[in-house]
């Protein structure tokens, strides 16, 4: 099992990035697929029309969410972790994600850079 740990620098304020995390519409608007989700600890959630699915833990609004991923066979929990800090008219949006099994480290690690990052800055970034 491997951990991935990254920080990503967004030109939103930390409301902002939590609302485009938590909100099922927003969320829309930067995956383009349809997605469940609820801050309701205990809620399940899917995003990517069921590409990711799992359950979430914790929300401390415009500071930090803590999901649990699901993965097939995975006897672990795998954990995210996503804190918001404040960085000037910026956001860092901190990830960490453990317990990642081996064999899905490589395209997980690259989806919270193309899918998630890239797509969250596509977002907030205006043409």
């Amino acid at each position: 099992m491997k951990t991935f740990k990254k920080y990503f620098t967004l030109p939103a304020s930390p409301e902002e990035v939590y609302l485009a995390l938590v909100k099922p519409e927003s969320i829309m608007l930067w995956t383009g697929d349809w997605a469940e989700m609820s801050e309701l600890p205990g809620s399940e959630f899917s995003l990517w029309d069921g590409s990711i699915v799992g359950k979430n833990i914790a929300f401390e609004p415009n500071k930090k969410i803590v999901q649990h991923w699901y993965f097939d066979e995975a006897s672990s929990d795998s954990i995210v972790t996503i804190k918001l800090h404040p960085q000037g008219n910026e956001t860092s949006m901190e990830v960490t994600h453990t317990n990642i099994p081996d064999t899905d480290y490589d395209e997980i690690a690259a989806g919270w850079v193309e899918s998630y990052y890239e797509n969250l800055l596509d977002f907030f970034v205006e043409d």
